[in-house]
This record gives C-alpha cells, sequence and structure tokens, in this order.
C-alpha cells in the first residue's frame, strides 16, 4: 500500500506508549468500547469523524511488534500512529522537544558475521523509513500544533505551562530513531550508540519494531517521540510531572491534529 498526499480514509491505529497517553485519547473519545485482544485491552471508536482504535504498545520490541500486528491483522487498520516519550541523543534535542522519524533502526540488531551490523536479515537493509508524503505531513502538522502561538495563553496548549519545568518552547526534528531493548541511561551507552549511529536524534524501545511489521504489511506508518529526558542523564527532570503536565497534552493534540489532515 502506498501514501499519497490527501486525507485517508480507513480506519486509524493509536499506539500510545503512556497510559498517561491513552486516557488523554479515550477521554475525548464519544463512544470507545474496550476489546480484549491477545492480553491487550484495544480501544475501538471514533474521534473526529475518523474510526480508530486506540491501545497501549507496551514496553520493548516484541511487546510493541505483537501490538501493532493485531492492529494490522485482527482490527484491520490502514495506517498506525505511535506516540510516545524517548531519550534525546542528538545534538540540539533537548527535553520538551519533538521527534518525528523519518528513518528507524534497531540499534541492538547484530547478526554478524553473517550480516552486517544493524542490517535487518532476509530485508539486506538496517535503515526502515515510513512514505516521505506522510512523514512530511506529520512533520508539518507537529509543527503547527506546536507553535509559539499554540502554547501562549489562550492558544489550543495554552495549558501546558513550560516555565515551572525550566523548559523553553519545543523545537520540532525529523530524522532517525534508534530502538532497543535496553533502557539507555548511560553516558558511555549513548557515546556507544552515537560513535555507531552518529545521525540518531533520539533512543526507545518501540519504535523500530513497529516500522518493521508496518513494513512487512505495506502500511503507511508514523512515530512520534516528546524527548523526556537526555538519555545520558545529562539534563534532570521530574518524568511523572513532565508526563502529565506537557508529554500526554503534546500527544493528544498531535493525534487530533493528525486525524483531521491524514
Amino acid at each position: 500500500m502506498s501514501f499519497k498526499t490527501g486525507r485517508y480514509k480507513g480506519r486509524i491505529g493509536i499506539m500510545a506508549a503512556m497510559p498517561e497517553e491513552l486516557q488523554a485519547l479515550l477521554d475525548v473519545m464519544p463512544d470507545e468500547a474496550v476489546e480484549c485482544v491477545a492480553g491487550r485491552e484495544f480501544w475501538v471508536g471514533h474521534l473526529h469523524g475518523r474510526e480508530v482504535v486506540a491501545v497501549l504498545s507496551r514496553i520493548g520490541k516484541v511487546a510493541a511488534a505483537t501490538t501493532t500486528t493485531v492492529l494490522l491483522s485482527h482490527y484491520g487498520v490502514d495506517q498506525i500512529i505511535f506516540t510516545g516519550v524517548a531519550g534525546g541523543l542528538g545534538d540540539g534535542v533537548r527535553v520538551g522537544d519533538v521527534v518525528v522519524a523519518d528513518a528507524l533502526v534497531q540499534h541492538d540488531m547484530d547478526a554478524s558475521p553473517l550480516f552486517p551490523r544493524f542490517e535487518l536479515p532476509g530485508l539486506g537493509v538496517s535503515a526502515l523509513s515510513p512514505p516521505a508524503a506522510f512523514t512530511a505531513t506529520v512533520r508539518d502538522t507537529v509543527a503547527q500544533v506546536l507553535s509559539p502561538g499554540a502554547l501562549t495563553s489562550g492558544g489550543a496548549l495554552g495549558d501546558v505551562h513550560l516555565a515551572p519545568l525550566n523548559l523553553g518552547l519545543p523545537k520540532v526534528h525529523q530524522g532517525l530513531v534508534i530502538s532497543g531493548d535496553q533502557f539507555i541511561n548511560a553516558a558511555q551507552t549513548c557515546r556507544d550508540l552515537t560513535q555507531a549511529l552518529p545521525t540518531a536524534l533520539a533512543v526507545e524501545m518501540e519504535g523500530a519494531a513497529v516500522a518493521q511489521v508496518c513494513h512487512d504489511f505495506g502500511v503507511p506508518y508514523a512515530v512520534i517521540r516528546t524527548i523526556s529526558d537526555r538519555a545520558d542523564d545529562d539534563a534532570h527532570i521530574d518524568f511523572p510531572r513532565f508526563v502529565s503536565a506537557v508529554a500526554r497534552h503534546y500527544s493528544l493534540a498531535i493525534v487530533e491534529a493528525l486525524l483531521q489532515r491524514v
């Protein structure tokens, strides 16, 4: 399936990484109904006139891949939007910024010497990318949602108060997001990752697995990550407070805007 510019009409899968993000979405869905499949709760309903299925991704690549597979094979979604938090890696990627993935790599994939490090056996590539037109629409939408005007008093996100968390206005980045089954919070590990993958902007634990499943099914997808920390622990912030005060609001606003554009 190829993505073309213009509003897509199919059912959309929305994957949230944090319970707070999912709940914020459910609170504005007028007719959500829960269904249990593969030990997961899938919420089926509508939002902004679109048919959606919302679910927690669960943590780690296998869990996220299972969740994605159920969305695609059981619920027949035609595209997937994934939102969550991540650790910042790239220069200039700060806490509170948002990264839109245009490529995803599993940083712990290493089948060498049979295959080059990071290469996905059988696919012949290490990085997977969502459709460029879809990514461009997502990037433009996120930038509009998080514009300075939206975050001022009276704006759509005027209730998000950044100053108490010592955060500036968010920047929107587009680039490589890397995933692995480790929580990265050590400076040396970050240096190793950035040496091996110097263009990486953010690190997390699910996105590249979602990308691989969507690639196999031929379904467009977006991975959107709000930076909650520097993965080398260089910046400290109250994580629960950040999720409650900032990340869940960003996630909901981005998802709602995308439902009206894609």
